[in-house]
């Protein structure tokens, strides 16, 4: 059985329920779920380029790095993906790293 992400997003394909308004939230639930694994995804990367710059001792990019990240895990935290007390965590882990360059 081929996973919802290699489907196309059809009434027919995901609905489970009878009732039309479940039937929609089947669909809006698996669009936000698409929509957050993306935001997920670019929060791992931004993190990992602040990780690569602190290896290689470039305080700069490191710098340049951090605010990205900063301001992508905000964004994550105003569009509900994730909980504030986690993106102050990361932050945190991640200010402590470059600081220490």
């Amino acid at each position: 059985m081929p996973s919802l992400t290699q489907h196309r997003l059809t009434k027919e394909s995901l609905s489970v329920a009878n009732i039309k308004s479940q039937k929609k939230r089947v669909l809006t639930n698996e669009k936000a779920r698409q929509r957050n694994n993306a935001v997920k995804a670019e929060l791992r990367t931004a993190i990992r380029s602040v990780n690569s710059a602190v290896k290689s001792a470039d305080k700069e990019s490191a710098g340049t790095a951090l605010t990205a990240a900063s301001r992508k895990l905000d964004k994550a935290v105003s569009k509900g993906v994730i909980h504030k007390n986690n993106a102050a965590n990361r932050k945190s882990a991640i200010a402590r790293k470059v600081g220490s360059l």
